[in-house]
């Protein structure tokens, strides 16, 4: 058993180092967490001093709010193409800029960059794209693709989301895929070429197997980002054309602060966070079993 004497001067200096920040943590964190999920069982409308308990009621409307699971659908079909398209082009970019090319580093930053742009200023500024820059062009050029604004077409809105979503996260995906490709050992892939096998076939049977880590990182990362999308929703489209875009991340916070209804607001945002837990750990799981060894 531990003295005293022994176990208190260790327990100060971890209390030193770690105190402030557990303090902030579970401050800014985990109590906020918790009372959040008290609020689901309240009818609290975000304003009131008072408020009374209303047991299950919320969850029950949230199952019922038909609005709410069209905007989660909608959602999922902007995340099964954002993942895919994003981390397409991210590979493809860090593939091509860890062939030696000349400059490849000013490539590497400039794809970086836009990463680096606050969602607000980036979805204002493709705003101004999709609206005066392509619709000049199309009109000039006599292109009917580009004739009207995306902006305001319900098909092309949401498309117009995703390019901006790709432009904006593949630079990012792409700086984890180079670490990745760079890690591949070096006598595996010369062990190879000296075996005979092509550009493709080290690629498939090597490369892609021993870059799993990066998948599932880069995978992880864009499935979080593309359910949690907001800013980029409210700056470009608004949710519009007749709420053709607006994702379900929007409509939790429309139902929360416009619509006064706080704790039916948190209800959703408890559903949407525990459907996403489950979506990623799913991810997670099966990319680790997928996993080899170097």
């Amino acid at each position: 058993m531990i003295k005293e004497k022994e176990w208190w001067p260790r327990l100060k200096t971890r209390l030193l180092f770690t105190g402030p920040t557990l303090f902030a943590f579970l401050t800014v964190m985990i109590v906020p967490f918790i009372y959040g999920i008290y609020l689901t069982f309240t009818n609290w409308d975000g304003i009131a001093t008072t408020h009374t308990l209303v047991g299950f009621e919320n969850y029950g409307k949230v199952f019922q709010d038909k609005v709410f699971w069209k905007s989660f659908g909608l959602t999922l079909k902007y995340v099964l193409f954002t993942v895919i398209l994003v981390n397409t082009v991210a590979f493809l970019l860090a593939f091509g800029l860890t062939r030696g090319l000349k400059g490849q580093n000013i490539f590497r930053a400039g794809f970086f960059i836009p990463n680096l742009v606050g969602g607000i200023v980036l979805g204002l500024i493709w705003q101004f794209i999709f609206s005066n820059v392509l619709v000049y062009v199309g009109e000039k050029a006599g292109i009917q693709l580009f004739s009207t604004s995306w902006l305001a077409d319900p098909q092309k809105a949401f498309w117009a989301l995703i390019i901006v979503t790709i432009w904006q996260y593949a630079g990012y995906m792409m700086v984890i895929y180079i670490a990745g490709l760079m890690s591949v050992p070096n006598d595996i892939l010369e062990a190879a070429s000296i075996d005979g096998a092509n550009g493709w076939t080290k690629l498939r049977t090597m490369t892609l197997p021993l870059m799993v880590p990066s998948f599932i990182v880069c995978i992880f990362l864009t499935l979080q980002r593309g359910f949690m999308v907001y800013d980029v929703n409210l700056s470009l489209t608004k949710g519009g054309p007749f709420k053709s875009t607006e994702m379900v991340s929007m409509h939790v916070y429309e139902k929360a602060f416009l619509s006064r209804d706080y704790g039916l607001g948190q209800a959703e945002a408890l559903v949407l966070f525990l459907l996403v837990a489950v979506i990623t750990l799913l991810q997670v799981y099966f990319g680790k079993k997928m996993e080899v060894e170097a």
